[in-house]
């Protein structure tokens, strides 16, 4: 049985598969912290954002809301800087599948893809890791070298 090839091969971009990890962190870090710092600097969003956690069903709002504006701020500078990398993957995608259940349930996919594309890309980051660009890789080899002395 013979199997179909393209004639024009791909695998070459797989050397690239780090500095696409770099990006994808860095374009996810920067949109979450960005997303977030509103909330973070200015009193009056924070209150808009605790009364639309409110009208969400998320309760205590008055918890809920500053808790998932500081651990997104967290998980963003953290993909930023590839540091636990897997750790803000797993606290992207439980924030944003909490989303998906209480704030998109009910809306068109257009309107769920920003969120449940984030929830794909915590994965991305927590089965993943940061690649060889991140500090999680520069601990890991001293590490490594601190276990070889």
């Amino acid at each position: 049985m013979s199997h179909w090839k393209p004639s024009i091969s791909l695998a070459g971009f797989a050397r690239f598969e780090d500095l696409a990890l770099l990006f994808c962190r860095l374009g996810t870090g920067v949109f979450l912290v960005h997303g977030v710092l509103d909330n973070i600097v200015d009193v009056r969003r924070m209150r808009e954002f605790t009364d639309f956690v409110e009208v969400a069903g998320i309760a205590p709002a008055n918890f809920w809301a500053p808790f998932s504006v500081y651990t997104q701020f967290l998980a963003g500078i953290l993909a930023i800087l590839g540091l636990w990398t897997r750790w803000a993957g797993a606290i992207i995608a439980i924030t944003f599948v909490v989303a998906l259940g209480f704030v998109h349930w009910n809306q068109s996919l257009r309107e769920w893809w920003p969120a449940l594309s984030l929830t794909l890309i915590g994965l991305i980051f927590l089965t993943h890791g940061a690649g060889k660009i991140s500090l999680d890789r520069a601990l890991q080899r001293r590490q490594v070298h601190l276990d070889n002395l």
